[in-house]
C-alpha cells in the first residue's frame, strides 16, 4: 500500500511524516495534567495524541511473587510490581471523554492502545481515527482480529518480534483482510540505546510486507526518529512529557515541548530533502554556477591565433567549456576572434 488516510492526514512515503505524541502514564494520575499535556503538544505541532486504555486488572493480578516484580535492576522501574504500576501508569477510562474532547477542541488527533477486546468497545463510542497495538501484544491475534472488524486504520508496534514473527503476524493481517496498517519498527528497551535502533530494517520490512513502516522511538532525543525518515519511516511516535525532571513512569525518556516540536519540523525537512533520484541542477543550484571553473580568454584572441596559456585560462566563472578541454586546446589555432573576458563555447574545440 502506497498511503492510507488517518483523520484528515495523508499517511504514506510521498507526505510529511505523521508524528505522535505518546502521553502514556505521564499524566501521573492527574486529568489536568493530561489536558495540559494535550495543549502542549498540539502547540508543538503533533498531529496526534495517543493515550493506553486498560486498567490494572485487565494488565495482570494484584500479587506478591517475583512473576509480577520487575527485577533488573537496570530497569527504570526495578522493584515495582506490574499490578502497582499499571495503577499509576493508566489512564482512567472516566478521563476518556475529557481527552477526546479536548483533542477534538485543539484539533489534533486522538486514538489510543487497547490492551482487550473490552477496551475496543469502550473506545468505539468515540470514534478513534485509528488504533494503535503496543509491541507487547502484537502476538495478541484475537485483540487484533477485533480492531481490525472496526474498519479503522491499525497502527502496530514491532518491538520484541522477530522476522518469522513479523512474517507470521504478516499473514494474519492477510487473512483478517486488514489493508490499512502501518508497521512501526521499535526497540523495546526503556531508553533505547541509539546503536539498538537498527533502522535500517525499515527498508526491509517494507520489502517483506508491502506495508508502509514508521518507528516507535523510546531513545532519548530526536537523532534517530530524524534519521528513520531517511530510511522511508512515515510514522513518528515518542513518549511527551511537559518535564523530565517533574517525574512519571515514562518521563525519562519522553520528550520535552521544545524537543517535540524540533523533531516535528526537523522530521519534515528529513523527509522534503529526500526529493528524488535526479543528477539533474535544482532551479537553485542554477544561480551557483558563477561559482564554478570553465575556459575563458585572458587576452584578445584573432581568428587563426594559437592558443596558449598566454591567452587562455581556467577561472571562475563557469559558463564556458569545462576545464578538462583546456590542455586539448593549448597550441590549436582560434577559429573566431574572441574578446578578453569571452568564454569558450564547444564550437571553438
Amino acid at each position: 500500500m502506497n498511503s492510507l488516510k488517518i483523520g484528515n492526514f495523508d499517511i504514506g512515503d510521498q507526505f510529511p511524516p505523521f508524528v505522535i505524541a505518546e502521553l502514556s502514564g505521564n499524566h501521573n494520575q492527574s486529568l489536568e495534567k493530561a489536558l495540559r499535556l494535550i495543549d502542549l503538544a498540539a502547540d508543538s505541532g503533533a498531529h496526534a495524541i495517543k493515550i493506553q486504555t486498560y486498567t490494572a486488572d485487565s494488565m495482570t493480578i494484584d500479587h506478591d511473587s517475583p512473576d509480577f516484580q520487575i527485577l533488573d535492576e537496570k530497569s527504570l522501574w526495578y522493584g515495582r510490581r506490574l499490578y502497582e504500576l499499571y495503577q499509576e501508569a493508566s489512564t482512567p477510562y472516566e478521563w476518556h471523554q475529557a481527552i477526546f474532547e479536548k483533542c477534538h477542541k485543539r484539533d489534533i488527533l486522538c486514538f489510543s492502545t487497547p490492551f482487550d477486546e473490552a477496551a475496543v468497545d469502550f473506545l468505539e463510542q468515540f470514534d478513534p481515527p485509528c488504533y494503535k497495538i503496543a509491541s507487547f501484544e502484537n502476538n495478541h491475534f484475537p485483540l487484533i482480529r477485533k480492531v481490525v472488524s472496526t474498519g479503522k486504520p491499525l497502527i502496530i508496534s514491532l518491538g520484541l518480534t522477530t522476522e518469522s514473527g513479523v512474517k507470521e503476524l504478516n499473514q494474519f493481517l492477510v487473512e483478517c483482510g486488514a489493508e490499512k496498517v502501518v508497521l512501526l519498527k521499535c526497540t523495546s528497551a526503556y531508553p533505547a540505546r541509539p546503536k539498538d535502533a537498527n533502522l535500517k530494517t525499515i527498508p526491509e520490512l517494507k520489502r517483506m510486507t508491502g506495508r508502509l513502516v514508521g518507528l516507535s522511538d523510546h531513545t532519548l532525543g530526536t537523532a534517530v526518529s530524524v534519521a528513520s525518515v531517511a530510511l522511508g519511516s512515515c510514522v513518528i511516535e515518542k513518549h511527551f512529557t511537559d518535564s523530565r525532571a517533574a517525574g512519571g513512569v515514562d518521563s525519562a525518556f519522553s520528550l520535552e515541548p521544545s524537543e517535540l516540536r524540533t523533531l516535528v519540523e526537523e522530521s519534515k525537512t528529513a523527509w522534503e530533502c529526500l526529493g528524488s533520484s535526479s543528477f539533474e541542477l535544482s532551479e537553485s543550484e542554477v544561480k551557483s554556477l558563477k561559482f564554478k571553473r570553465s575556459i575563458y580568454a585572458i587576452a584578445e584572441i584573432k581568428e587563426g591565433e594559437v592558443f596558449s596559456i598566454d591567452n587562455l585560462r581556467v577561472i571562475r566563472p563557469g559558463y564556458g567549456l569545462e576545464p578538462k578541454y583546456f590542455e586539448g586546446l593549448i597550441g590549436t589555432p582560434s577559429k573566431r576572434d574572441i574578446g578578453r573576458g569571452e568564454p569558450l563555447q564547444s564550437s571553438d574545440l
